[in-house]
């Protein structure tokens, strides 16, 4: 790493201010032992080895992952305890089995007979019990069993018990995104009730089921009681972004993502300022045109992290950014020349940090960059 300041990066980059990064990590954990649940962090977002380090609770884990590169990224590292969060298939069953024989006891998930049947065939072919969490439908969100569903419930546990092991239950609120206030903990509570109902059905049918694991960032910070849960599956906390926040689990200033980016030119007659941060930089998430305040591609800071008021890139191109005022704010467009710099709020962390191969890592308002820490794509 040769640059020494934020002012010396060649742009756009990603910049991590590791202050609000410990501060968040911090949060959720006091809460969660508050609650007496484990954290089980979801590292899809982080995508870093140096950040994992930061989040786990310990080198060896536990972790959750949403790709096979990242199971194999970590466990090259020391993780040993990872549950590979997306649907399994036929096909990625001899990765997770090159996994576990290197002593990483890496679970896998489903929600159908057919998905059992192959991973306890595959267990009986090698010899090694694969373990699996059932996939429960909290909300509608996405995939997963309905957690009244019980004989589907029982039918994938018993074709699991023919050879692999059945490891517990599974699901994720992801309709807690679009919930606010006081419905928030409503999510969290039928998140829970759903994997401690359908735990109950596995266990009548004499189905030992250890492990009931929940997750997402708004139930997360908004649960007020996980009895029966055995763990919290969360990511986005890690960073936060501006869905996030719109969402209300979080601040503008909780946000420790942003996209460094420097001024390229001006078209003053329409308002806008021009930066080298277009959508290929900051991702086309747009999520928060779906919330009550539309933030655009981000919210415009100064280098040294501070919002602008009302200010944000209003639009983009592949490689530029259009910053504007917001709207019907009143606000007024600062005077930023050629060769300035500011960063850039992302709407949804996992997208925008996507696009960067390193993190610059920041702390607060200083510009000096104290490390850069590379992060991996792909998904094998």
């Amino acid at each position: 790493m040769t640059a020494t300041t934020l002012k010396d990066l060649p742009t756009p980059c990603l910049v991590l201010d590791a202050d609000r990064m410990e501060c968040n990590i911090a949060r959720l954990r006091q809460r969660l032992d508050g609650l007496g649940v484990a954290l089980r962090p979801h590292l899809k977002t982080a995508k870093s080895v140096e950040v994992a380090r930061r989040v786990m609770s310990s080198p060896a884990g536990p972790a959750t992952v949403s790709t096979l590169k990242e199971a194999e990224q970590f466990v090259a590292t020391g993780v040993r305890d990872i549950i590979y969060a997306v649907g399994i298939v036929p096909t990625k069953l001899p990765q997770v089995l090159a996994l576990r024989a290197k002593g990483a006891d890496v679970a896998v998930v489903l929600d159908t007979v057919e998905q059992a049947q192959a991973v306890a065939r595959a267990s009986r072919e090698t010899g090694a019990r694969i373990p699996a969490l059932i996939e429960i439908d909290c909300d509608g969100h996405r995939s997963g069993v309905r957690p009244d569903d019980r004989q589907r419930l029982i039918d994938i546990g018993r074709a699991l018990a023919d050879g692999a092991e059945l490891r517990g239950v599974l699901t994720h609120a992801g309709g807690s995104y679009a919930a606010r206030g006081a419905a928030l903990q409503q999510c969290a509570e039928d998140e829970r009730r759903s994997v401690v109902d359908a735990a109950a059905i596995l266990h009548e049918a004499g189905l030992a089921c250890p492990v009931r694991s929940v997750g997402s960032t708004p139930t997360a910070h908004n649960a007020a009681d996980l009895t029966g849960v055995t763990e919290v599956r969360a990511g986005v906390f890690v960073f936060f972004d501006l869905i996030m926040a719109g969402v209300g689990v979080c601040s503008v200033d909780d946000i420790a993502l942003s996209v460094l980016a420097t001024v390229i030119g001006h078209q003053r007659e329409k308002g806008w300022i021009l930066t080298d941060a277009g959508w290929m930089a900051m991702s086309q998430d747009r999520g928060t045109r779906k919330q009550e305040i539309d933030q655009g591609y981000g919210i415009v800071c100064d280098i040294a992290g501070q919002p602008h008021a009302d200010l944000i890139v209003a639009d983009a191109n592949q490689e530029h950014g259009i910053i504007t005022v917001r709207p019907g704010s009143g606000g007024v467009l600062p005077n930023l020349a050629i060769g300035d710099r500011v960063r850039v709020l992302p709407n949804h962390a996992c997208a925008t940090a996507a696009q960067h191969g390193h993190y610059h890592v920041v702390r607060g308002s200083s510009s000096k960059v104290e490390a850069q820490w590379p992060r991996f794509g792909g998904w094998q």
